[in-house]
């Protein structure tokens, strides 16, 4: 569907598929609900007409619509890999539409939309005051007894820079530390390149951000994302900052100098970096509050001028004076120091392996050890391995060690078989069906995505033990040639209690997942499955995902 392979079409598109009766908008309302997408019958109805115009869908009276040969064609191209491509062309897309005038503030801009209740307008409109927006222009629209709230983009300063001829890379968006209200670094960062999902959404769970305690304290995390300039436009492009200051667009952190280290992203020589206040940061705060909002970043454009002020902001945050000298770890570097310290032997089960560890109350370790051992029997290939362990913390607190997926690589490696972790990403399971629904590279993403997908509550771990559901799966590429040493090795670790799902052949798509020419994907699932269960199950678990080394000595058998 070239710029329109939207996610929600294309799940509409599987919705047909999977069905042989014909369906409604309300029955595909329904079924894209269950998928995460909370899109209304008139929504649904706008998308099919565009489909029916591609030939994907055909119109059945007034019964609704049945998926036809093209379409079921599409669905067969329309893999998760495209979907990482079509975020960044997305982002373009925006981009290249922007037609907001600085001067006579009339134009186009680029919007993020939420759903939220009334209730939570008071905490939105706290942020707004406090600066902590790209405008405090927004939309506001009443449906049922939610509003709709528009909020300004920072995409749109992206495409206004583009207007006035200045090269603009979006790079990164992520979360930034503010201590004393000065912006100090990026703690976490995902690379507009490297994933499936919107980057900054990632960042979206009330548990990730701190917007609220940014407006007591002083300190804290808000959303921001970060994209480079040649050093040559750096004048011109502070000149247009100014106008659109004045016109209350902005969000601003900082214009970095050429070649200049900025919130610790390092930056080329003869390039600048700007980081820009995420335009979602109102809506983060009143999700920290508890209020279970519907985030959809660079959703559409709007005329500006449909756009009404909601406060007059002021500016909280402090600029910052000097380059942080710490830089952002990127998640691969850090599974590479790991990797390499592998030393487990499936043979004897002896050696260090990968760990993760996820840290919950006391009183609710039995409760989870049970979930645990519930998945681990039900559908053992859904976990990294059966091991665990028990770990003493301190203030009512016991953390759970289960052994990381990334512990396969060290193994194979330490074969002579160059083993290279290429994917974090979340499989949904239907029957005999798997398919990866989303995806983000271990070299794009300073933060292990399945701790996203498990605080986003994106998987259903425990729903898939009796039918469809998500788990969390890693997809690793090895050389062509190495393959059927690689069975060797694969099949020690399954018989040492390691899982993995699955081995393709050369230049294999497996599960919707594209790998390199020349390379041999291996698929397996992720050690955090039993814990997303655990949190499923309304237990409050904090996970942390390729956090150390531990001896197999030190775990038991769950089952």
């Amino acid at each position: 569907m070239a710029g329109e392979t939207d996610k929600k079409m294309m799940e509409i598109l599987r919705i047909l598929s999977e069905h042989e009766e014909i369906l409604g908008a309300k029955a595909i309302a329904r079924e894209l609900k269950k998928k995460g997408y909370d899109l209304g019958e008139r929504a649904v109805r706008y998308h099919m007409r565009i489909l029916d115009e591609k030939g994907f869908t055909k119109r059945i009276g007034y019964s609704g619509r049945k998926i036809t040969k093209k379409g079921l064609k599409e669905i067969e191209k329309g893999l998760v890999y495209d979907q990482v491509d079509f975020i960044f062309s997305k982002f373009e897309e925006m981009i290249h539409q922007t037609s907001f005038n600085p001067i006579t503030g009339k134009g186009k801009v680029v919007i993020n939309t939420s759903m939220t209740p009334q209730e939570a307008l008071p905490i939105i409109k706290k942020a707004f005051k406090e600066g902590l927006c790209v405008s405090p222009y927004v939309r506001l629209e009443k449906i049922d007894e939610n509003y709709k709230i528009m909020t300004v983009c920072g995409t749109t300063i992206d495409g206004l820079l583009l207007k006035e001829g200045i090269p603009i890379i979006p790079t990164f968006a992520g979360l930034v530390e503010i201590e004393d209200h000065t912006p100090r670094r990026f703690t976490e960062l995902i690379a507009y390149k490297k994933t499936s999902m919107m980057p900054l959404e990632a960042f979206t769970a009330g548990e990730m951000t701190s917007v609220l305690d940014v407006i007591e304290y002083g300190e804290g995390r808000i959303p921001a994302n970060f994209r480079l300039i040649p050093e040559t436009g750096r004048e011109k492009a502070l000149r247009l900052l100014d106008k659109l200051q004045r016109m209350k667009i902005g969000g601003v952190i900082k214009v970095g100098e050429a070649g200049e280290n900025l919130l610790g992203i390092p930056v080329d020589d003869g390039m600048v970096g700007i980081a820009i206040i995420g335009g979602i940061t109102p809506i983060c705060a009143a999700q920290e509050a508890g209020y279970d909002i519907n985030i959809k970043m660079a959703e559409s454009l709007l005329e500006f001028n449909k756009l009404d002020l909601i406060t007059h902001p002021r500016r909280l945050l402090k600029e910052p004076k000097t380059p942080s000298r710490e830089k952002v770890g990127i998640l691969l570097t850090k599974a590479w120091n790991l990797i390499q310290q592998v030393d487990f032997d499936p043979d004897t089960i002896t050696g260090k392996v990968i760990a993760n560890i996820s840290i919950l109350k006391r009183e609710d370790l039995d409760r989870a050890l049970e979930i645990i051992q519930e998945v681990c029997e039900e559908k053992p290939e859904y976990s990294t391995s059966p091991y665990f362990r028990i770990i003493e913390l301190e203030d009512g607190k016991v953390g759970i060690a289960s052994v990381c997926s990334l512990t396969v690589d060290g193994v194979l490696i330490n074969q002579g078989i160059m083993s290279t972790p290429t994917y974090s990403g979340l499989l949904e399971i239907k029957d005999d069906m798997r398919r990866f629904v989303e995806l983000t590279a271990y070299n794009g993403s300073s933060v292990e995505p399945h701790e996203i997908y498990i605080s986003k509550g994106m998987t259903s771990v425990y729903d898939s033990l009796t039918g469809s559901g998500r788990i969390m799966a890693s997809l690793r590429e090895i050389p062509y040639i190495a393959r059927e040493e690689a069975l060797e090795v694969i099949e020690k670790l399954r018989g040492s209690g390691l899982t993995i799902l699955k081995v393709g052949r050369t230049n294999e798509i497996l599960y919707n997942a594209k790998v390199g020419r020349y390379k041999v994907g291996i698929v397996t699932p992720g050690g955090l499955n039993p814990l997303a269960a655990v949190k499923e199950n309304g237990i409050e678990v904090k996970v942390k995902a390729v956090e150390s080394l531990m001896e197999i000595s030190n775990f038991f058998i769950i089952k």
